[in-house]
């Protein structure tokens, strides 16, 4: 599983998601302050996923802001 955005030019197993210890996913992508971004989530089988706890949406995917 990876999140993919416009950061990562939508390229998967860039940015990996890795299970922890409460078997949640985690990861880190390293983005600029005062900027808005797009991504989605994408698991084996293309099946794609928002991040639920996220309000924000841009079409149909979530959107963040540093």
């Amino acid at each position: 599983m990876s999140v993919v955005g416009d950061f990562n030019d939508w390229q998967s197993g860039v940015h990996l998601l890795k299970r922890r210890m409460d078997g949640k996913r985690a990861g880190t992508v390293g983005l600029p302050s005062s900027s808005t971004h797009s991504f989605r989530y994408l698991t084996a089988g293309d099946y794609w996923f928002n991040d639920e706890g996220v309000g924000d949406r841009e079409d149909a995917n979530s959107c963040l802001h540093t």
